[in-house]
């Protein structure tokens, strides 16, 4: 299902609640408003994953295999955790980096794009890392990771594609697993 008919959903679940409440003699008062932002969709009776639900394996340099559960919904927030930690400088704001990357989507769990196409790294480099043309996600969450080192970000819609993108459905969350080639200015 995607996000927008489960928001769709949740909101027509809310209001029949809400208005079934204010129509009960039940003392319980409903809430004043609710918003459906807030409260994070999951499978029913699951919770919402942390990053550390999400298990990635092979070493750096080489192309990762992620993992991602069936039994809970996405992070609502940009999360990110250093799966091995790298010996050279950290990337800063304006920072040159070059990556090797794994792309896969939450609801589908397939792979979208990778650096590793054919078995061989075909490292991206990007400029002015944290204000880049790319997503917000790769934005702030390279910021502090080290060279040699890699690092698994869970991106939320709003700090991906929100509307979509060629193969990435809208509002798909986004797992990537990034190795830090290179960083300097």
């Amino acid at each position: 299902m995607r996000i927008p008919v489960r928001v769709a959903f949740l909101t027509a679940a809310v209001a029949l609640a809400v208005s079934t409440a204010a129509c009960s003699n039940s003392e319980r008062d409903a809430p004043a408003s609710a918003s459906t932002q807030s409260a994070p969709v999951v499978p029913a009776g699951g919770r919402q994953c942390t990053v550390d639900d999400i298990t990635v394996s092979g070493p750096v340099g080489q192309k990762p295999t992620i993992n991602i559960p069936a039994d809970c919904s996405p992070p609502s927030q940009l999360v990110e955790k250093d799966l091995a930690g790298g010996t050279g400088p950290a990337v800063k704001p304006g920072d040159h980096v070059e990556v090797n990357y794994d792309l896969v989507s939450w609801s589908d769990r397939t792979e979208q794009d990778s650096s590793w196409q054919g078995g061989t790294a075909k490292p991206l480099s990007v400029d002015n890392i944290g204000q880049a043309k790319l997503i917000a996600g790769w934005n702030e969450g390279l910021i502090g990771a080290k060279q040699g080192g890699r690092r698994l970000l869970v991106v939320p819609p709003g700090k991906g594609y929100p509307n979509g993108s060629g193969p990435i459905k809208p509002g798909e969350t986004l797992v990537f697993v990034i190795d830090v080639v290179k960083t300097g200015r």
